[in-house]
């Protein structure tokens, strides 16, 4: 039982796509209750109605911040952050300013990720900041991040969005999402104290044990009942 709990409490099952509904979230905050999930990880506006689904539960409500490209100011985060708080949300994943990473205007991204840390940190409240991977194409922009939030002592860092679509030569749009590269250059380069969540293509037991073996502690996934039925399966455990 340890186990499958140790599993599940590694999961941030994933509400966020663009059509989902009401009903789409109560449906999907069932599962999460159902598996006893770390989190649910939902759209600011769903931050309240997730919080009544799961009430007396012990998942909790995370809510996006800046989703999914990291483009609005600094002042519209910070104002996000401090209604999904409101609403409900006992944990912020955070999109940094992907352009400002790119042309390394580093003093914009620290003072981003030092005034929306302070206003999570000052409500008790779990930040994960988004690097959006697929977009980095250089692995001293990833290194640079590491530091900036090692510095800034943040609970975690996290690879993608899972939207983080590219174009390739042939017109399509396609995302990588979480790479064992990325973990392992992210775990490295990270403080001891700064936890990794994987989050994009995770959809297998499989995936979600091989991270763990490269030090993450959180993953975000859709396909949680798929992975937790394979480890009930697997570990010969009935919840």
């Amino acid at each position: 039982m340890d186990r499958i709990r140790d599993i599940a409490k590694m999961i941030d099952h994933s509400i966020l796509h663009p059509t989902f509904t009401d009903e789409d979230l109560r449906i999907q905050c069932e599962i999460a209750k159902k598996y006893r999930v770390a989190t649910v990880c939902v759209k600011p506006y769903h931050a309240r109605l997730a919080d009544d689904f799961l009430d007396g539960s012990e998942v909790v409500v995370c809510s996006v911040i800046g989703f999914p490209h990291g483009n609005s100011t600094v002042d519209v985060k910070a104002a996000e952050i401090h209604q999904v708080i409101r609403d409900g949300a006992a944990e912020i994943d955070m999109v940094i300013n992907i352009g400002k990473v790119v042309q390394g205007d580093w003093a914009y991204v620290e003072r981003e990720l030092h005034l929306l840390h302070y206003i999570c940190h000052d409500r008790d409240t779990i930040v994960k900041v988004i690097f959006e991977t697929d977009f980095l194409t250089r692995d001293d922009d990833k290194i640079r991040l590491c530091e900036l939030c090692s510095a800034e002592e943040v609970e975690f860092v996290k690879t993608s969005t899972g939207y983080g679509f590219t174009k390739g030569t042939d017109g399509k749009y396609s995302t990588a999402g979480a790479t064992e590269h990325d973990i392992n250059l992210m775990r490295k380069h990270c403080s001891p104290s700064v936890q990794i969540k994987a989050a994009g293509g995770i959809r297998t037991l499989d995936q979600l044990l091989r991270f763990s073996d490269l030090g993450v502690t959180r993953i975000g996934a859709t396909a949680t009942e798929s992975i937790m039925e394979e480890a009930k399966r697997r570990f010969s455990i009935s919840l």
